[in-house]
């Protein structure tokens, strides 16, 4: 028999010092970082040790002994337990504060460039409802708080279903969610509606582990032209189950006409991605649309689209001013927007420049780019689809001709070094590289520091209540 680990010990009356990664904060004891979620800086907490690494520790708050002063009220009921808004106790403007330092920081230690003055941080006009998509696991087995289990009557089972989010640590099961403030209430009406009929008519939800049960995922995505889009992940098991999943369909059809494109897919895979398989649209069309200044943008439930609309349209006009400001309409730039999904930028900048061309490694989106292109009318733009590494190369650049701009928008991974080599080889007269991971955008800037200055920084928040945050970075030619 193995011997029972002790408990970690308790820490009590701590202060917590500041914000750090992760939306964490973090205090110092003995020679150590601790970090602790849900709690802001000023707070005096008893805090129990659930982690000990040989340079930090983690830890859990189990008493608060004193409020700080630099704190908010959580407006949502499922704050501490969800982990999705970890920032809803701090107030915004101490958000965008420590998001403006996190970009600093990140810039200076691990960048190790010269660095202007940054331009403060962009926030975001909606604090709220302020997302384009979500999704939501159903699931079996729900998730229940240690409050819940200690209020359960003796030998109840834990097997009651649940539609909701993905715990960390506990992939099998999902925390119910009744109110999500990230999207328009709308969501949390056709979800909650969805769970009652579910269990009214008493129909499976998917088990993760053994893989069976018909209700498994629903995807939302709505738009600023007053769209709504569900696609309903199901995975049939036996006879019946798609008439079962059509009545579902249509009564949400009947019950929610402001759903302008409903779609469905029996996903037989280990995994909730879809990307690879054939969807059906039950109701109305497989698409909507966004729109951006005088600009549409289709988006279908494959797309890959900023999911908050409407920053979104202010970290564009910031690349669009970094990389074309000063063109003037006799000496339009030819462009190069890597990694450029459905094409957003580089149609947003095209009617600023010569000619852009677009790469991106993933064919269906490239294929969204084009159409998009073709419905707004603009003709000077090019897409190809591959791997960047593979597609941006020497040959590729003399046949297509050398950018004077190159705007890149990769992802949280950063560039990849072949992909850094050939735009220093490419010597465009400056780079806008836009960023939702300040760490590895820092990394990259140390690789294109050779031949290149940083020149302006400015920081956009696109998610309010969570540390995640976006970059543009201006580079001139030294």
């Amino acid at each position: 028999m193995s011997r029972k680990r002790k408990p970690y010990p308790i820490l009590e009356g701590v202060t917590i010092e500041r914000v750090a990664a992760e939306g964490k904060c973090l205090f110092h004891h003995e020679d150590k970082v601790v970090f602790v979620p849900f709690c802001v800086p000023g707070d005096v907490v008893d805090v129990q040790i659930v982690k000990k690494k040989r340079s930090f520790m983690e830890g859990k708050v189990v008493n608060f002994q004193k409020l700080s002063d630099v704190r908010a009220t959580p407006v949502c009921e499922h704050f501490g337990i969800c982990g999705g808004c970890k920032w809803q106790n701090l107030p915004y403007e101490e958000q965008l504060k420590a998001k403006q330092q996190q970009i600093h920081d990140q810039l200076t230690r691990i960048g190790k460039v010269e660095l202007p003055e940054f331009h403060p941080i962009m926030g975001s006009q909606k604090t709220f409802e302020y997302r384009n998509k979500l999704e939501f696991g159903c699931a079996n087995k729900r998730w229940y708080t240690s409050e819940e289990l200690a209020a359960m009557p003796e030998g109840q089972g834990l097997t009651e279903s649940g539609i909701g989010f993905h715990i960390t640590g506990a992939f099998d099961k999902i925390y119910p969610i009744k109110k999500c403030w990230l999207m328009n209430d709308i969501v949390n009406k056709i979800r909650n509606d969805i769970y009652e009929y579910a269990v009214e008519k008493g129909m499976s939800f998917y088990d993760i582990r053994g893989q069976h049960g018909l209700l498994r995922d629903l995807m939302f995505r709505d738009s600023n032209t007053g769209e709504l889009m569900l696609l309903i992940q199901f995975h049939y098991d036996e006879e019946g189950d798609d008439e079962r999943a059509k009545d579902l369909l249509q009564h949400v059809a009947d019950t929610f006409p402001e759903i302008s494109s409903l779609l469905y897919v029996d996903n037989q895979k280990g995994n909730d991605t879809f990307g690879d398989l054939e969807l059906s649209v039950f109701k109305g069309t497989e698409f909507i649309y966004e729109t951006m200044e005088d600009l549409k943008f289709k988006v279908g439930p494959k797309s890959f689209y900023q999911t908050n609309t409407d920053q979104a349209y202010h970290l564009y006009c910031v690349a669009r001013e970094f990389a074309l400001g000063d063109a003037s309409e006799e000496n339009k730039p030819l462009v190069y927007d890597l990694y450029t999904g459905t094409g957003t930028i580089a149609n947003f900048v095209a009617k600023k420049a010569r000619h852009v061309i677009g790469i991106e490694y993933v064919p269906e989106a490239i294929e969204d780019a084009k159409v998009n292109s073709q419905i707004n009318n603009i003709s000077n733009t090019e897409f190809y689809a591959g791997d960047m590494k593979d597609i941006l190369t020497d040959e590729f650049i003399a046949k297509h001709g050398r950018p004077e701009v190159i705007i890149t928008d990769p992802p949280r991974a950063g560039m990849h070094p072949d992909v850094v080599n050939v735009i220093l080889n490419a010597a465009p007269e400056r780079i806008v590289y836009v960023s939702c991971n300040p760490a590895t955008q820092a990394r990259d800037l140390q690789l294109l520091d050779a031949k290149y200055k940083v020149a302006q920084v400015q920081p956009v928040d696109m998610f309010p209540h969570t540390p995640h945050v976006e970059n543009v970075v201006q580079l001139i030619k030294k």
